[in-house]
């Protein structure tokens, strides 16, 4: 059984932890990550919510028409910035885990 002052300070690391969980989320919506593929030719921006925001294709592309090319490479650049989020994602966590350590059974939907 928990004592009194033991119970206080496990909710207040609690209530902290809440605190810092809000500001992390917030955090991670307004980040931004840029993936590359195909040696930089193609680059795409992506927001911490995993939206598309920005496409850059190199202009070099459009001299030949390998349509299947340039579509393979903004799909591995979009999966390289998603990867991006999640390393951020995972940092983000570990920060917060160093305040309060938490249980390995629990798991962030992230």
């Amino acid at each position: 059984m928990f004592k009194k002052d033991q119970f206080g300070n496990l909710m207040q690391k609690a209530q902290k932890m809440q605190e810092n969980m809000k500001k992390i989320q917030k955090k991670m919506k307004s980040i931004t990550v840029t993936g590359e593929s195909g040696a930089g030719l193609i680059k795409i921006t992506l927001n911490g919510e995993h939206h598309c925001k920005i496409v850059e294709i190199d202009p070099s592309l459009f001299k030949d028409d390998d349509k299947e090319i340039i579509e393979d490479l903004i799909i591995a650049a979009f999966n390289d910035a998603s990867r991006k989020i999640k390393e951020e994602q995972k940092k983000k966590m570990s920060e917060l885990s160093e305040i309060m350590p938490l249980s390995n059974n629990l798991k962030f939907p992230i």
